[in-house]
């Protein structure tokens, strides 16, 4: 096979031949492979466009497929930018954890010692809530807040005070209940603690020292580059360009507003691998937060949703047969991302992509990568066995209420029937969802799939808060039994 070999700075050398990369120490990357593998499944799931970006040995490898928009034809590369949605918590999570390694911030301490206006709907919660139970997905704040607080500096101050007499899903502390509120309330923690806005402390503290120059929080910052649009439409055929880029305000940013290439999401994960160091050996993260935010602070009931094992302090937990990983999930107007890391074998995967069935790309790409990269074996898709285990759904019956949503479980005929409908502030934001529910075991159902997250079969689990209170899971929310 015919190579070209060149030197890096490091005096170490690289064999570039047909099918890929191999380096002094033997290691090989197969970017050929690969990049045919993403162009076939790409096409299969009518995904417009993706970018991929491995991290394996220390070397990053970025492959693209696909268009950028398909009302103009730009192709993906390597150097567009995607919207990564939800992966911006482990961003501000990072930014947390260097605060409490400067020793300004206590993450079992209220919010309100750093907050003193911080209010929620429940007293006893504005007194109590802590940074580590925001961090965890442990504080009760509900998920679905959203108030555009304009373009301002103030933004998620005035997000934050907007948020005052919004209820609580489940009591502080009583359950994993996703919470992209309480990671705008961490945002808002970290502008008063470092005196600039989200943004610049991001850009400062993390961005610049990485070299991320393709991570951007704002969209005039991301006009210099090539940039993604989402596309919506029907699983199972060619989706159109979304109405609109971006319907984020400026005040999503800590939870859901970071603009970037996959091949730099792939270095911010190097980053944690490092134990927290950049690549020239400058300390962004001590060692003993990056395993903080590792560890399990909580179990997971729906695993299925996010692939959670667990829930550690940003980071979502994975369990594959025995081998930890960490990672996170996220999502925009028609664009998808996952990433993936393995910490064992040095390994993290990126995914970003702009529509089309982005679920079913990343379990066919990521379960041949993580098995080749890192003897790492994904679960298979969620969905009910094929003789359905009979299942007593009396005792699940009932009203289950969180903040905004109503959800209703009624026996009919021996099977669960759900019905999902949003209410008093947010009583105009959908119609109503209804479905029958096919047992997968005595307190995990499946409904019909709904999107990119779930193309074939939506989760829906039955447990118990820690305070003894049955609820049910729908999209990692927890809705406690009223009646």
């Amino acid at each position: 096979m015919p190579e070209t070999v060149s030197w890096d700075a490091r005096g170490n050398w690289q064999a570039k031949g047909r099918w890929g990369t191999r380096d002094s120490a033997g290691h090989a990357f197969y970017l050929d492979h690969w990049q045919a593998r993403l162009d076939r499944l790409r096409d299969t799931y009518q995904v417009p466009g993706a970018s991929v970006a491995v991290l394996v040995d220390g070397d990053v490898h970025e492959f693209a497929s696909g268009l950028l928009h398909r009302g103009t034809g730009v192709e993906a590369t390597t150097d567009s930018i995607f919207q990564l949605g939800s992966l911006a918590k482990v961003y501000t999570a990072s930014l947390v954890m260097q605060l409490a390694d400067e020793g300004r911030i206590d993450l079992d301490a209220p919010v309100k010692d750093v907050l003193p206006d911080f209010v929620v709907g429940d007293p006893l919660a504005t007194e109590t809530i802590t940074p580590r139970q925001l961090l965890s997905h442990r504080s009760g704040l509900t998920c679905d807040f959203t108030f555009d607080s304009g373009r301002g500096d103030d933004c998620l101050a005035r997000y934050v005070e907007a948020a005052r007499h919004v209820g609580l899903d489940c009591p502080p502390g009583t359950a994993v209940s996703y919470s992209s509120l309480g990671y705008n309330v961490l945002g808002r923690v970290v502008e008063v603690l470092t005196g600039q806005t989200w943004d610049d402390a991001l850009k400062e503290r993390l961005l610049t020292p990485l070299g991320l120059t393709g991570t951007m929080t704002l969209p005039e910052e991301a006009l210099a580059h090539r940039v993604a649009m989402g596309h919506l439409g029907e699983l199972g055929h060619d989706p159109d360009p979304a109405p609109a880029w971006d319907l984020m305000p400026r005040s999503a940013g800590p939870y859901g507003r970071v603009l970037a290439t996959a091949g730099d999401v792939a270095r911010f994960a190097r980053m944690h691998l490092a134990d927290g160091t950049a690549p020239d050996g400058t300390r962004l993260l001590g060692a003993a937060s990056v395993a903080a935010m590792r560890h399990r602070e909580a179990d997971v009931p729906d695993k299925w949703t996010v692939s959670a094992d667990g829930w550690g302090l940003g980071w979502t937990l994975y369990d594959w047969s025995g081998t930890p990983g960490f990672g996170h999930d996220g999502a925009s107007i028609g664009q998808y991302g996952f990433l993936r890391v393995v910490p064992r074998a040095g390994v993290a995967l990126v995914l970003l992509t702009n529509g089309g069935d982005a679920r079913r790309l990343y379990e066919e790409l990521f379960g041949e990568l993580l098995d080749e990269l890192a003897g790492v074996r994904m679960p298979e898709p969620f969905g009910p066995p094929e003789q359905p285990p009979a299942v007593d759904v009396a005792p699940l019956v009932g009203t289950y209420l969180r903040e905004g949503v109503r959800i209703t479980v009624t026996d009919r005929d021996g099977t669960a029937h759900l019905v999902y409908e949003f209410v008093d502030g947010m009583k105009d934001f959908s119609p109503p969802l209804e479905m029958d529910l096919a047992p997968v075991s005595e307190k995990v159902f499946a409904g019909p799939g709904s999107g990119a997250y779930s193309a074939d079969w939506m989760p829906v689990v039955f447990a118990t808060l820690s305070d003894g209170t049955d609820c049910v899971y729908i999209g990692m929310r927890a809705a406690p039994k009223t009646a």
